[in-house]
């Protein structure tokens, strides 16, 4: 029997559950310490297996090409962050505060990285250039989140210094991705055997850390402050961001005179969000109390760009000349 296509896949609604058993059974007290270490290891391991995944010839092969990185770069951190504080007058009334705040963190985390590169490979597109700068892209957020938070939002965070921010993501994600790059002649073939096995654990973690988040927004009476317009509200404004940075995309990509190859780079890199660097990041920039209103504009955002773009990069691939570029 085939799946129908309006249900979304099953990293989406394992999502869904994980929200409905944090939002029943949210953990508190010392249960909820424990889950808080359990995250930050998992976290480690993530982007240790990041690391060792990605090889030295693909980013050889991609940081060549500086004006598409570039491009990405500015989109992701330039024009998503104006994007959002320009929009204000319209997006506000749409929304609570707290969620509001969410859609500006949204507009600063860095973009994906498997789904960046596997829709990319799917559209037939610019696979080493995407490698190099959807990886580089997080590298990069760990660094820019911080500032662009402190700048964008205002509000008092976990730490009220940008710097200190700065190294303990630093800590949790470029440190154990640096060791994971300089072991991979010895991890890459357990990393290779594992295979599509993997996807558990990039997966697994993801779902922890979002239990870990929505249990101390439930605790804290996250679902309480949560009107049901505001919901809709959100819905609409995640969908108009997509549209208006796909559109940038698309757009800076032929005025610049990008190929079509580049411009699928482009596209997949930077009008996307990373749900694996963001919960993290907000799990160190904002008190216990907020992280769960301000990952929820960004887990509604994941889902609907990976939807839309997996519609988009099948078209891609359908275009005149497309299987001749896979063969070269």
């Amino acid at each position: 029997m085939s799946r129908p296509r309006f249900l979304p896949d099953n990293f989406t609604l394992m999502l869904m559950a994980t929200v409905a058993l944090a939002s029943f059974f949210p953990a508190s007290g010392v249960p909820a310490q424990w889950l808080n270490t359990a995250t930050t290891v998992v976290i480690v391991l993530l982007f240790f297996l990041h690391g060792a995944k990605l090889s030295r010839p693909a980013i050889l092969a991609g940081i060549g090409h500086w004006r598409l990185h570039l491009v990405i770069t500015a989109i992701t951190f330039v024009a998503f962050p104006i994007l959002g504080w320009s929009l204000r007058p319209l997006l506000e009334p749409l929304v609570t505060p707290d969620l509001y705040l969410g859609i500006l963190f949204l507009c600063t985390v860095p973009a994906t990285v498997q789904s960046a590169i596997a829709l990319t490979a799917l559209a037939r597109g610019n696979m080493p250039a995407a490698i190099c700068s959807a990886s580089g892209s997080t590298l990069l957020g760990i660094l820019f989140t911080p500032l662009l938070v402190g700048m964008l939002l205002h509000v008092s965070a976990s730490s009220s210094d940008p710097l200190a921010a700065i190294g303990k993501i630093a800590l949790q994600l470029l440190v154990p991705f640096i060791v994971g790059h300089l072991m991979r002649p010895w991890v890459a073939p357990i990393v290779q055997w594992m295979g599509t096995s993997i996807k558990v654990v990039d997966q697994g973690s993801i779902l922890l850390v979002v239990y870990s988040a929505f249990s101390g927004a439930v605790v804290a009476g996250l679902w309480s402050q949560m009107p049901l317009p505001a919901m809709a509200g959100l819905f609409v404004l995640c969908a108009l961001l997509l549209a208006c940075s796909m559109a940038l995309c698309v757009f800076a990509s032929r005025r610049l005179g990008f190929s079509t190859e580049d411009e699928i780079a482009i596209l997949f890199c930077g009008a996307q969000k990373s749900l694996v660097s963001g919960v993290p990041m907000a799990k160190v920039l904002f008190p216990a109390s907020m992280v769960g209103s301000i990952v929820l504009p960004l887990m509604l955002f994941h889902p609907m760009q990976l939807m839309v773009s997996a519609v988009i990069a099948g078209r891609y691939a359908r275009r005149p000349g497309a299987a001749d570029t896979e063969r070269h």
